[in-house]
């Protein structure tokens, strides 16, 4: 990557997680640049934060394609030309063609509310209590054609707490999920990281080019 890696967020709601980039850049502890927000829905807030950070916004509706594939084609093709260094999915609401993720291996991440390779899919906070969990958090993994399925990078966990449910659980996890994206964004922006030869899920990602185990954002929001 380059000095400044160019970052192309994909989002389909409020964009908290694309605001916390933001907010990491323009204080400079994130060496990156945000060079387009897209998004498969007009209405998402995440477009309006990147609109008000001087950051070109797009929607494309997948309405006006007849397939799947062809609406991932098109929105490619559109993010190719912005030529990113990375993409990052942070609450991007669709599953991605395996065409497109394979052309792209190891420079598309995604955030997810659970901790990989639990509770994948929705309602990952309700999954968590249904299942008894005295654990939940986050995770920042590789996409594969699997549904949150890629290899993990990063992790932060929370505790499940007595009385919890899923709105009290969903916001401490979403107070972790913000310096957890930003953290692994800023080491994979450094060229820290790198997704393995074998993209199954049980493989180690690559730390400084050895096989490492998931990293964990530790209390001062940092890799332990």
């Amino acid at each position: 990557m380059s000095d400044r890696p160019r970052l192309v967020v994909l989002a389909s709601g409020r964009g908290s997680n694309l605001q916390a980039l933001i907010d990491a850049i323009a204080a400079g502890t994130l060496a990156a640049r945000i060079v387009a927000v897209y998004s498969d829905r007009r209405d998402a807030g995440a477009l309006q934060r990147a609109r008000e950070a001087g950051i070109p916004a797009h929607a494309l509706a997948p309405r006006q394609y007849p397939s799947r594939a062809e609406y991932d084609a098109a929105l490619f093709a559109r993010i190719d030309a912005e030529t990113p260094d990375l993409i990052v999915c942070a609450g991007y609401m669709r599953l991605i063609d395996p065409r497109e993720v394979e052309f792209r291996r190891g420079r598309i991440i995604n955030i997810h509310p659970s901790l990989l390779p639990a509770f994948k899919g929705l309602r990952t906070h309700a999954q968590a209590l249904a299942a008894g969990a005295c654990e939940h958090g986050a995770s920042v993994h590789y996409v594969t054609a699997d549904l949150d399925g890629g290899p993990v990078i990063a992790q932060a966990r929370v505790p499940v707490l007595p009385g919890d449910d899923a709105e009290t659980l969903a916001g401490r996890v979403l107070e972790h999920e913000h310096p957890l994206l930003v953290e692994t964004v800023r080491w994979l922006a450094a060229g820290r990281i790198a997704l393995p030869a074998d993209a199954a899920p049980e493989a180690p990602i690559h730390v400084d080019g050895v096989p490492h185990a998931p990293l964990q954002l530790a209390s001062n929001q940092r890799f332990a």
